[in-house]
């Protein structure tokens, strides 16, 4: 079936995703999976559901990333984890909730307290160790198992962006988007036009304009073969590529 550009979202709609990280993108190609939202409409185990995509919990797939609060299992590298200090160095910070930037949100979900961070252009996810207080001193904890090396350059990636966001004046600019950040964009419109019944020269319309279809839609062209491989991609990125971007062990 083909449906017309104005029964999906304008690429406006997207653009939030320019700033997400791997596990925001990753909860925005599982929301839109059929079996996910369907297992969130029922009413009965919802737990054990929800290990089958990889969380602790379901979480409403109607909520973008930008509200959603997806509780990933074990293994996700990009939550920093705070601890209370036993043996402090005598200039080790304190722990001070308000000089976080951004919005922040407390959830917890079953194990452990989460704090989502948020400021435009990045977020972070924070782990609080039961017996953390405000004004004690703390320490950075990593998981043994796994890429401990990898787990430690998140980690520094996740400090660098809070320091970075901290220091920002409150009208900054940014930069403009990467081609990654774009591919992404464009991915999720594309999966979402598809799975809403759109053929791929509509795709391709809404994406790139009729102008460049009309003069670039051949059997054989560039245009078409890119529609086709952000299609692909979107697909295979809901169907359990997401785990890859949510680094899930």
């Amino acid at each position: 079936m083909t449906v017309s550009v104005a029964h999906w979202l304008p690429i406006a709609a997207y653009l939030y995703a320019l700033h997400l990280d791997g596990p925001g993108l990753a909860w925005e190609y599982l929301r839109r999976h059929p079996d996910y939202r369907r297992d969130w409409q029922r009413r009965r185990r919802r737990v054990e559901a929800a290990y089958r995509w990889g969380l602790r919990l379901l979480e409403d797939p109607g909520l973008d990333a930008r509200d959603a609060h997806p509780a990933w299992l074990p293994g996700e590298v990009a939550v920093v984890q705070l601890t209370p200090d036993a043996d402090p160095p005598a200039d080790a910070d304190a722990f001070a909730l308000w000089r976080i930037p951004g919005r922040k949100r407390l959830v917890h979900d079953g194990r452990r307290l989460l704090l989502i961070a948020r400021w435009p252009g990045g977020d972070v996810r924070l782990a609080v160790a039961p017996g953390l207080d405000e004004g004690m001193p703390y320490a950075y904890a990593l998981h043994t198992a796994g890429d401990v090396r990898g787990r430690a350059r998140a980690l520094a990636d996740d400090l660098a962006k809070l320091a970075a966001a901290a220091a920002a004046p409150a009208a900054a600019t940014w930069s403009r988007p990467s081609a990654d950040a774009l591919l992404e964009l464009h991915t999720l419109q594309a999966l979402d036009a598809t799975l809403a019944g759109a053929s791929s020269r509509d795709v391709a319309e809404a994406l790139f304009g009729a102008d460049a279809v009309a003069q670039g839609w051949h059997a054989d062209g560039g245009l078409r073969s890119r529609v086709r491989r952000l299609v692909r991609r979107g697909r295979a990125l809901m169907r359990g590529g997401y785990r890859r971007l949510a680094r899930l062990g």
